[in-house]
């Protein structure tokens, strides 16, 4: 396999160089044919060396390493993000679908992302990703959610609208998710996952240990039977100690 041709653009001198040399040492090839301090260089070099990797700080100086799509027109190349850990910097990766490093970066976790990237660099419409995660870190929510769907064995990204979700169900290790339009999605994702991404005040509620419920679509709900009743004649289960907070959600 060619070597992969890697860019790297951190605002600081010491973190770029630590993360050269732990890239000589990583098992994968990897060429780094660039490394700049800021993000405008960075998009220059990128223009001028059309790498297939992007290692990108995410808090720089001037521009965030996420408004990267304010100077492209097209993504045609893996970023790996580099971040200090930060919750809502980590919710906005987890949300757009997207790899990233927290500082001090690990040589196993980088090992692991440089995986990952080498096996689909090959994939070049991923600019929603990024407004996604732009959306995200800045004001610290999002409208859109990407997952990675189950379809005929193969597995695919798609970009959903929170407002579409009617709900999510548990199965196991995956998860189904039930959108207005009647789609249902399988995704490789447990419930507790989603449970921490979604806004679970005021909109989603884990009615269930296997349910979560968009509260906009609830029609009616029964505590006696322990059921809620959807949108698309989709029925949900609610535990009694949920019920509570169902009703104030609702306005009952």
């Amino acid at each position: 396999m060619n070597d992969l041709k890697a860019i790297i653009i951190d605002d600081e001198e010491a973190a770029r160089n630590v993360l050269r040399n732990l890239l000589d040492w990583s098992p994968e090839s990897v060429n780094v044919v660039a490394s700049s301090p800021d993000l405008l260089s960075g998009v220059e070099e990128i223009k001028k060396q059309q790498p297939d990797i992007v290692f990108l700080d995410v808090q720089m100086p001037d521009y965030a390493g996420y408004e990267i799509v304010r100077f492209l027109e097209k993504i045609d190349f893996e970023i790996i993000f580099v971040t200090a850990y930060d919750h809502y910097a980590i919710k906005a990766f987890e949300m757009s679908a997207l790899d990233y490093l927290v500082k001090p970066v690990e040589r196993n976790r980088l090992n692991q992302a440089l995986k990952k990237a080498s096996g689909r660099v090959s994939e070049k419409e991923q600019m929603e990703r990024y407004k996604v995660l732009k959306d995200v870190v800045e004001k610290k929510k999002s409208e859109k959610l990407v997952i990675s769907e189950l379809h005929d064995g193969h597995i695919r990204q798609r970009l959903i609208y929170l407002e579409d979700i009617v709900a999510i169900e548990a199965m196991r290790a995956y998860s189904t998710i039930y959108l207005r339009d009647n789609t249902q999605l399988v995704v490789s994702r447990n419930l507790k996952s989603f449970e921490d991404l979604l806004p679970m005040e005021g909109q989603f509620i884990r009615s269930h240990r296997s349910w979560i419920v968009n509260s906009a679509y609830v029609q009616g709900f029964s505590a006696q039977n322990g059921t809620i009743s959807l949108s698309n004649d989709l029925i949900a289960k609610i535990t009694k100690s949920n019920v509570s907070e169902l009703q104030s959600m609702i306005g009952i």
